[in-house]
């Protein structure tokens, strides 16, 4: 999958924004299929706002964007939600998980889309990498944030995706977990040959990124 963007620029923080230099915002920039993205972005240039654009979670924004050279403008709701389940998939900052179900409910959500794209031990596997086993089964209201970004970061993995979204995936992980969960998203892209965005607001060198950009 590829995704394109043509001047992008976001309608509210247009004023802000305009005479600033980015890599992003009001200029012509590709993703390519495989390509690992780090796009470093400093507080109040509209990191989330990217990302949710990208999935397309909000379109208050000038400009267009292309999935797969199809402008998402003309792409319907239900077309949007299909290629959520097979094509796209995303580690939200916020992690929009269900606090009233369980670690492996939440995961499951994903993994049964549509048909499951992997066998549900492939859940207990991730789990055991990322140290959160004795959690599975616990609701995540009661989980600490840490061990909810790890939750997150299973449930995009174990979806059918070409292209990984991720704000700030590691922000409440220590240095260790965030090299293990690294590895795994490594892995797992590797694997499918899926490209990545990942935002962040200070330099990183989790990955071995094709391109680093600022926002």
């Amino acid at each position: 999958m590829q995704i394109k963007l043509e001047n992008i620029i976001p309608i509210p923080l247009k004023e802000n924004l305009q005479y600033r230099s980015s890599d992003i915002w009001n200029t012509s920039q590709v993703f390519n299929a495989g390509e690992w993205v780090n796009i470093k972005a400093p507080s109040g240039t509209g990191k989330t706002t990217l990302i949710h654009f990208l999935y397309q979670l909000r379109f208050d924004f000038e400009g267009n964007i292309f999935w797969d050279n199809t402008n998402t403008k003309q792409i319907n709701a239900d077309a949007i939600a299909i290629v959520r389940q097979q094509k796209l998939s995303i580690v939200f900052q916020d992690l929009k998980l269900f606090g009233n179900l369980t670690a492996r409910e939440n995961i499951e959500i994903n993994r049964v889309l549509q048909q499951p794209y992997c066998a549900s031990e492939k859940i207990d596997e991730m789990a055991a990498r990322l140290g959160i086993t004795s959690i599975l089964n616990q609701k995540v209201s009661l989980c600490s944030y840490g061990e909810q970004q790890r939750i997150a970061i299973i449930r995009a993995l174990v979806q059918p995706f070409e292209f990984l979204l991720m704000d700030e995936p590691f922000s409440h992980l220590d240095n260790n977990n965030k090299k293990i969960a690294a590895e795994l998203i490594a892995a797992e892209c590797s694997e499918r040959n899926a490209a990545f965005v990942l935002t962040d607001l200070d330099d990183n060198n989790f990955f071995n990124y094709h391109r680093k950009l600022i926002l």
